[in-house]
């Protein structure tokens, strides 16, 4: 089975929701996009704005979001997993890891996909409410309408501070590198019955070399200056024939406007 999820625990966090994702970390070799982006460039939240770090209590970062509205940011399901509005905070404007500036939200309420269970099930999808609002610039995500913007070979951008190789350290700095979508038909080939067109695209080159990786859970998949994906699972990281495999946010762009506007 494929499907480790992308997003980076310390053994703390981890504990908590050691239950909730036991079948997803067995998984023999396929990992949560929680490594920093392999084969990137360093950049910066002055740049990106809206990307925000989802960190525990100590703000020790463990996945990525998107910032869809002052209060709302968007996330994947399984990082969400097992935690409570008490465990997690926001921090937005904060390029490195290590740093202090920028903004640090609690939260007020975590919405969980009510059909998730698993990266390789889909529904990989999550909405925090935040307690202070973000003074930093949202990013427009895609209208369930939108799906024309997954045609094979376009651009996508992938940002965050995961490992820059799989199993490796993770980056203090925020990096970016872009990628092209892939063909329903090529990751079905790659992945099998564990891709679901319906909740998932494929982002990578077939060389491999480029791609997100532990720690980038939950962060954003940009095409067309769009957020229009999530970090979301994939085997290895930059493996040569498997591409990153992100939730396809067109499928789910209805459920998290009604998120976004309660």
């Amino acid at each position: 089975m494929f499907g480790l999820t992308r997003a980076r625990k310390t053994a703390a966090v981890a504990a908590t929701v050691a239950a909730a994702a036991a079948a997803v970390l067995s998984a023999p070799t396929a990992e949560a996009a929680s490594s920093r982006i392999v084969g990137g460039t360093t950049t910066t939240t002055s740049t990106y704005p809206f990307m925000m770090q989802i960190t525990d209590a100590s703000q020790d970062q463990f996945c990525g979001g998107t910032l869809v509205s002052a209060t709302k940011v968007v996330t994947a399901a399984h990082c969400m997993v097992g935690e409570t509005t008490g465990s997690v905070r926001v921090v937005g404007g904060r390029t490195h890891l290590g740093g202090t500036d920028g903004t640090v939200s609690r939260v007020s309420d975590i919405w969980i996909h009510p059909d998730y269970q698993d990266v390789t099930d889909g529904n990989d999808v999550a909405v925090l409410t935040l307690s202070t609002s973000m003074p930093y610039t949202p990013v427009s995500y895609v209208d369930s309408s939108d799906t024309g913007v997954y045609a094979s070979g376009t651009t996508a951008r992938i940002l965050g501070w995961g490992t820059t190789s799989s199993g490796g350290s993770s980056s203090n700095q925020l990096r970016t590198a872009t990628v092209p979508t892939v063909s329903d038909a090529t990751c079905s080939s790659s992945y099998g019955s564990d891709f679901l067109a319906s909740d998932m695209v494929c982002a990578g080159h077939t060389s491999g070399g480029v791609d997100t990786c532990q720690g980038d859970s939950g962060g954003p998949l940009i095409i067309g200056g769009v957020l229009a994906g999530i970090t979301s699972w994939g085997e290895g990281c930059a493996q040569a024939g498997y591409p990153g495999v992100y939730t396809r946010l067109t499928t789910f762009s209805d459920e998290v406007t009604e998120q976004v506007e309660s």
